[in-house]
């Protein structure tokens, strides 16, 4: 494998969520956004996306590191060393018999793969915490009225990291059920039931997505805390894709 560029760390894998949810690696790396050159993706064995060549430095940066992470993540999962394309949605396009996600986000980027025997989908989300007098103000935009009732008292005691969960679940929702369903849908589309202690946590849509994802389908998701970020993850497996309610 080529060496790294100089504007990523080395990548680690690691499970970050207190439970280890098997078939599934995680990878992630530091890096500083900064203009990439073609000669530094090319060394590196990238192509990146007409997008991407013409992005800003965060954007070529936040890209490199995320497929860095999924090469390495592919390579432990497959043994071979590829890395995904970008479809015209800008989603990842994952190898056959591969599922995955990939995130990054203020100098971080991680990527989560399985195998498609194994999950029907996974969503990940990596997520600086929103200072507190930002969450509040983003609050009716993102949590339904429930969620507003429901997790009142966090709200008031620690609106920054209270916003920033319920807002990185619903994005790993999201990351999980579109390739699934090719529908989008939006923050009030779904809620967060509850989270405990250890960083379980429980979401239910509240949309019908398709014939198997309809209105009251229930998830679990996982949460972890990462210095001032937070990782969410929401991995559906092949035996609870299809069931109905």
């Amino acid at each position: 494998m080529s060496s790294l560029p100089v504007c990523c760390g080395a990548p680690e894998e690691y499970w970050p969520w207190a439970r280890r949810l098997p078939g599934l690696t995680f990878v992630a790396l530091n890096f500083t956004p900064v203009v990439v050159t073609e000669a530094q993706f090319r060394d590196c064995g990238i192509e990146p996306p007409p997008s991407v060549r013409r992005a800003v430095a965060k954007r070529q940066s936040e890209y490199l590191a995320g497929r860095l992470c999924a090469r390495t993540a592919l390579q432990r999962v497959t043994g071979q060393a590829r890395v995904p394309g970008c479809g015209e949605d800008r989603a990842p396009c994952w190898p056959d018999g591969c599922v995955g996600s990939i995130s990054h986000g203020e100098g971080r980027a991680a990527a989560v793969v399985g195998r498609r025997s194994d999950y029907a989908g996974v969503g990940l989300d990596l997520e600086p915490v929103i200072p507190a007098p930002r969450a509040r103000t983003l609050v009716p935009q993102i949590l339904t009225d429930g969620e507003q009732r429901r997790f009142a008292r966090d709200l008031d005691a620690h609106p920054g990291p209270t916003l920033t969960r319920v807002f990185s679940l619903k994005e790993s929702l999201f990351k999980a059920l579109y390739p699934l369903t090719l529908t989008r849908f939006y923050f009030e589309h779904a809620e967060v039931l509850e989270w405990q202690p250890d960083g379980g946590a429980r979401l239910r849509l509240l949309t019908d997505l398709s014939e198997d994802w309809r209105y009251g389908r229930e998830l679990e998701a996982w949460v972890a805390p990462e210095q001032d970020r937070l990782l969410t993850l929401v991995a559906v497996p092949v035996q609870s894709a299809s069931v109905h309610v």
